[in-house]
């Protein structure tokens, strides 16, 4: 490559309006002229426009006058480090994905730049089949409208709660990003529907997304049905299968109830994230794999950790991101959207098992009285339990209005007010959902010693939201 100072263009640039204008454009930032070079070259092959920067500012200073689809920086620059970039990019480019390129094994530094908000991450020496699946995902990526991402959660995530408001904003940056993400939540909360969200709002939408059940697949069976197998590698071996991991190629693989792989897996499960690689059983050599990790569980993971049942390495590398779902009962006044969304649906499905279009039309809806009892009942079972009791209900309503007597709930949860609530005016229901609101910031807060900004992290919510809950409550 031809020295031509900090600033570098490989290959000329064109003038808007030419055909060339409409290829996606690269910035490469890397002090070293052979890789950069190699870079480079493999991206025009991609039929890509590329941009060299020798160091940080060089490359801060591109971004700030032209537009690019990706950029691609080295760890170590002379006057910084790629973190620094990654950094300044989410602070004033936050659209661009961002892609580092990390010494081989430096697995701290790559699980730091996914934290910052890299799309993702290649080791070297670079694999040029690998980095050009990262190029085109985040081109694909970029290409995306942000708008698209986030109807696609609105009109599947039901409620606007500040929890589920924050919940769509995090779904939208981490669809941006190929880090592993980690959602925590009850059962019964939805973890897999935000799983599906993310994969479908991200660059591997049109892509495979294989969801596994960790706890379902007997321990013996469980390296074969991961990673596939050889043919005549095990008695009943007679063909060779692909296992889920490769099924995902190129798309997402979601690991439902992760706590429950046993130790032995989480070792062979750790080599795919952090190496990108996967060994069939009875094969000698390993082959490379594209897929994003997501996983999901009830479970407390750190406890685990710390109990020795789940390794502490492996948490680590699919805890990059952490998402937590909030149960029902930390957003109780999503409960009468979710509540009518659910008689609608369940109502659509018995009209297609036989109703006439009349029938349907009557679908039964919700008193006011059987609405205040399920607003106060705090749903062990989350979203799954709530559906469940208003599909009993349907079961028992006759007269076009499910009431209070046609609600279920288990009485082992049940406040002892509710009953005598659903008796009272709504503002009596908007005075007990304040007082459940109430105590739970009073909860965090003193937690956390009344660090609103750590007590605003436990609850879910931003600081500025927090501080206006604390104003409109009168909490002292």
């Amino acid at each position: 490559m031809q020295a031509a100072g900090p600033l570098q263009a490989a290959g000329p640039l064109q003038a808007a309006g030419s055909p060339r204008a409409l290829q996606p454009a690269v910035l490469i930032v890397d002090d070293e002229p052979d890789l950069a070079e190699l870079l480079s070259l493999t991206l025009r092959r991609m039929s890509l426009r590329t941009r060299t920067a020798t160091d940080l500012l060089s490359a801060q200073r591109l971004l700030k006058v032209e537009p690019f689809d990706l950029c691609l920086t080295d760890m170590r620059l002379p006057d910084g480090n790629g973190l620094d970039l990654v950094a300044w990019i989410q602070e004033n480019r936050a659209q661009l994905p961002v892609a580092v390129i990390t010494a081989h094994g430096n697995v701290e530094s790559a699980v730091r730049a996914l934290k910052l908000g890299a799309f993702d991450f290649v080791s070297k020496p670079v694999d040029l089949g690998a980095l050009r699946k990262l190029v085109d995902s985040a081109i694909r990526l970029k290409a995306e409208a942000l708008e698209q991402t986030q109807e696609s959660s609105s009109s599947r995530l039901i409620g606007h709660s500040q929890p589920m408001e924050q919940l769509r904003e995090l779904i939208a940056r981490v669809s941006r990003s190929q880090a592993p993400v980690h959602i925590c939540g009850e059962s019964g909360t939805g973890k897999e529907l935000v799983a599906r969200l993310i994969h479908e709002s991200g660059a591997r939408r049109d892509r495979p997304f294989v969801a596994v059940n960790c706890g379902a697949i007997p321990t013996e069976l469980m390296e074969s049905e991961f990673f596939g197998h050889k043919r005549g590698s095990f008695t009943g071996a007679v063909a060779d299968k692909k296992g889920l991991v490769q099924v995902a190629e190129g798309g997402t693989l979601f690991l439902d109830e992760v706590a429950d792989l046993p130790l032995h897996m989480q070792v062979k499960l750790l080599r795919v994230v952090q190496e990108k690689t996967v060994r069939p059983v009875g094969e000698s050599r390993e082959e490379p794999v594209d897929v994003r990790i997501l996983s999901a569980t009830h479970k407390n993971l750190t406890d685990l950790v710390g109990q020795g049942l789940f390794r502490e390495d492996l948490f680590y590398r699919i805890n990059v991101i952490e998402m937590h779902v909030p149960a029902l009962r930390e957003r109780p006044e999503d409960i009468p959207q979710i509540a009518h969304a659910a008689l609608a649906r369940l109502a659509r499905r018995l009209g297609g098992r036989g109703q006439s279009p009349t029938q349907s039309a009557r679908a039964p809806r919700l008193g006011e009285d059987a609405l205040a009892l399920l607003c106060t009942y705090p749903f062990p079972g989350n979203v799954r339990e709530l559906e469940n009791v208003l599909e009993r209900a349907l079961t028992l309503s006759v007269s076009g209005v499910i009431a209070a007597e046609h609600i279920r709930l288990r009485a082992s949860a049940r406040p002892q007010a509710a009953a005598s609530l659903a008796e009272e005016s709504p503002s009596a229901l908007g005075d007990h959902l304040e007082g459940i609101e109430r105590g739970a910031i009073l909860q965090a807060l003193e937690k956390t010693r009344y660090n609103k900004t750590a007590a605003a992290k436990l609850l879910g919510m931003s600081f500025r939201a927090l501080r206006y809950r604390i104003k409109k409550l009168g909490i002292e």
